[in-house]
Order: structure tokens, then sequence, then C-alpha cells
């Protein structure tokens, strides 16, 4: 079995709140994460996919077509939006970086077994010191 992973990068703000809480109960949980005027990142995400090298081509995927793919189905849906506002996969969810990862992985996946290949992992690093990874 071979993994090849695709890092593609994005902008993109969000807050953290618990909309059953009071403010105050919010920024003790989330800190600065719950600033009521959000709050962004700069994303790194890391898409891993898994199969065997093709024949002909000694491809498991195109890595210039994954990027393609990556690009059209999430970073063009999330790149400088709000998560919480403007993003239709994660509306009426929670968006913390756990819960994005997962949404992203169930938008890529379908588009990837389409390609005959299999989403092995998502990667998103949120910042320098966090990242999460998520496996379906």
């Amino acid at each position: 079995m071979v993994y090849l992973t695709r890092v593609e990068h994005f902008n993109a703000a969000h807050r953290l709140f618990n909309e059953q809480w009071s403010n105050e109960k919010n920024v003790e949980v989330f800190g600065k994460c719950a600033n009521v005027n959000w709050h962004g990142h700069n994303y790194e995400l890391h898409v891993t996919i898994k199969g065997e090298p093709h024949p002909e081509t000694g491809f498991i995927f195109n890595a210039k077509t994954l990027g393609d793919l990556i690009k059209d189905v999430i970073v063009e849906k999330v790149d400088h939006k709000n998560l919480n506002l403007d993003v239709d996969f994660m509306a009426g969810k929670f968006t913390s970086a756990e819960n994005f990862a997962i949404g992203i992985w169930n938008e890529l996946k379908p588009h990837i077994a389409e390609c005959g290949a299999h989403l092995h992992s998502i990667k998103l690093q949120e910042t320098p010191k966090i990242y999460v990874e998520y496996f379906g």
C-alpha cells in the first residue's frame, strides 16, 4: 500500500461558542476563541490517500488532479470565509478543528472514491502548535 499526501493552504475565520452558555462561560472555556468579532487561522490541510500504483503511470492518483480536487471541493468553499456563517457543510455544527476535519473528510471522500483511490486521513493544522487528524 502506498500513501500520497497533498498539502493545501487557506485562511478562514470562526468563533468557538456554545449558544446554550452565557458569554462569560464561553470566554471561560474558549478564551480568545470566543471573541464575538470572530478570529481567523492560516490553515494547512494535508489530504492523504492510499492505493496501489497503476502499472501504466506509477501513480496511485495524479497529485495535480488531487490538488485540483481539494481546491474545487474544499478551498473554494472555505478560503477567506467565516466557517460559522458561510460554509454549507459546517452549517449547524460547532466549528472546532475536530469537526472541521470531519466535515472536510465527508466532502472529499466521495470524490476520491470516484477516482478509484481511498481516502486515508485528513490532517488539519490550525496553528503552528495545534493540528487534528481524522481517519474516518
